[in-house]
């Protein structure tokens, strides 16, 4: 990796990254900071106040406003001193798992948001796995420190050993819930003091000599100040020090400590991602990589989203800019289909507004929207026949037969759950036997977003029914003896929306049957979106 060329600076100032954790760790609030620590946002919307007020900034979907999650992963584009940095969100409720999986292959490292109080909790395991997949740098925020939270070092053992990374401090906690009173920054001895009285403000920040500056004694009490000095003092001898090339490779994550809704240890964190964090990757592709530095523009799709704005049916296809400079007016070739594009009214989304994006550097991530053209998995290039290779798609784990209230509007039904296919929202299956559709999902709550989006984007009411089958594989082999072993089990087999063909189950003993019995077959829990 050394001897690649340095990048264009317009390219090695972005970074992009996502923002993982478990739901309620608090990494809708960390994302407003940095929108409001960027200048995007004057005023950070609490996310606990009442009412209409409670809409935060990122959240756009009825349903994340109603119950406070977050459910699609949005990207938002700002500046902080020097760096660009795109952020993309990801749901952090586990049903949504693989909304997210596909979201980590469109970034450069990822941001992980642990709570002080819980410490490593599944999702992150989950999420995390990903991320050493990929070998994404991981940068640490233990939030929440203003409440009653775990002792520091306990914290750090536990992500070292669950997460088998070596863990660093930048930063050490004084004191612990309500004694919390800021930081002391182990990178540039500093002590950074929290202001309680006003959350959007920034704390003060004051410049000493190492911890023995008598100073520190006009700032932090006596007992607070024994116990923070004893504590660097073992966290210096015992843990590694930072490291930026480890940083990089994915094997050492530092950990900043402090409390989003407090906007403490925020601006810390977002220097760090800006000095730590990796310049745009080469992005794998077939039949070459792709380097960022590369002269002709080229970009992938890692999301489609639909109805963003329900007055236009419009859909937006999320790109990652692979390489090159883009500019509004480009004819790009889409290399699924062969065809050339003229990508004229590309967006950048800056917090909850798009605006029209002029230009766009490697590293950043514009929206396109277009009328189904764009799927997840496409990539657009200027003529080469490159494909970025590695979107997965997941076998979902809940079926359920879906039929329209009213018999009549069953053709907009087709229609409506196509389109959440293309988003990559649910699966859809039309069984070759019977009618109706069955729609895969990987965690329960999906199948309420989809019945409440389907209601409101195309007043459609529609009822989800339990079916026979509980899973679905994607049948692989010769074509003939596909098409064969599909004409003879037609009660099981199905379509996607791709057209392919996928065999229904209901338990484990049909896979192992059609492995036993029929081993020209291969049965797949994932397919790469690039068909």
């Amino acid at each position: 990796m050394d001897n690649r060329p340095a990048l264009p600076p317009e390219i090695a100032r972005r970074r992009t990254f996502a923002i993982i954790s478990h739901p309620d760790a608090g990494k809708t609030t960390l994302t407003e900071k940095f929108l409001l620590f960027g200048g995007a946002i004057q005023m950070a919307g609490q996310v606990r106040a009442k009412g209409e007020a409670r809409r935060t900034r990122s959240d756009f979907m009825q349903m994340e406003k109603d119950r406070g999650i977050s459910v699609s992963a949005s990207a938002m584009s700002f500046d902080f001193k020097d760096f660009r940095f795109n952020l993309v969100d990801t749901p952090g409720h586990s049903d949504f798992s693989e909304d997210t999986y596909r979201t980590l292959t469109a970034v450069d490292a990822a941001v992980m948001v642990i709570d002080g109080a819980k410490g490593v909790e599944s999702q992150t395991r989950k999420l995390f796995e990903v991320c050493r997949l990929r070998d994404l740098p991981i940068l640490t925020f233990c939030n929440k420190m203003d409440r009653e939270s775990r002792d520091t070092f306990e914290i750090i053992d536990e992500i070292q050993e669950n997460l088998a990374i070596d863990v660093t401090p930048a930063s050490w906690p004084i004191g612990v819930g309500r004694e919390f009173l800021g930081c002391y920054d182990l990178l540039r001895d500093r002590l950074e003091l929290i202001d309680r009285a006003d959350r959007n403000r920034v704390a003060e920040s004051i410049a000493i000599d190492g911890l023995d500056d008598p100073k520190i004694a006009e700032h932090v009490p006596p007992h607070l100040l024994d116990k923070l000095r004893e504590e660097v003092e073992m966290a210096r001898e015992l843990l590694p020090a930072l490291d930026p090339k480890s940083v990089l490779e994915g094997h050492m994550t530092p950990i900043w400590f402090g409390s989003a809704i407090n906007s403490f240890g925020v601006r810390e964190l977002m220097e760090g991602i800006g000095t730590y964090g990796p310049e745009p990757q080469v992005q794998k592709a077939q039949p070459r990589e792709i380097a960022p530095e590369e002269g002709k523009v080229a970009g992938f799709v890692f999301k489609v989203q639909a109805n963003m704005d329900p007055k236009h049916r419009d859909r937006v296809a999320f790109v990652r800019m692979a390489s090159g400079h883009f500019e509004r007016g480009m004819k790009l070739t889409h290399v699924r289909t062969k065809k050339t594009m003229a990508i004229s009214n590309p967006v950048l989304f800056l917090a909850s507004d798009r605006e029209l994006a002029d230009e766009a550097w490697a590293g950043d991530i514009i929206g396109i929207p277009n009328h189904g053209q764009l799927r997840i998995g496409d990539t657009l290039t200027e003529g080469e026949m490159l494909r970025v290779a590695g979107i997965p798609s997941f076998a979902p784990e809940l079926l359920q037969t879906c039929r329209a209230g009213d018999p009549m509007k069953a053709k907009h039904l087709d229609k409506a759950l196509s389109q959440f296919a293309e988003e990559g929202a649910a699966k859809v299956f039309k069984p070759t036997f019977g009618s109706g559709f069955i729609v895969g999902v990987v965690g329960a709550l999906q199948f309420e977003v989809l019945a409440s989006r389907i209601e409101m984007e195309y007043g459609l009411p529609v009822r989800f029914e339990p079916s026979q089958f509980t899973s679905a594989r994607w049948m692989a082999g010769e074509k003939a003896a596909v098409e064969a072993f599909a004409a003879k089990n037609k009660q099981h087999v199905a379509t996607d929306n791709d057209g392919d063909l996928v065999y229904l189950t209901r338990m484990q003993w049909d896979i192992d049957r059609v492995e036993r019995d029929h081993p020209e077959i291969r049965l797949t829990a994932t397919k790469e979106m690039m068909v």
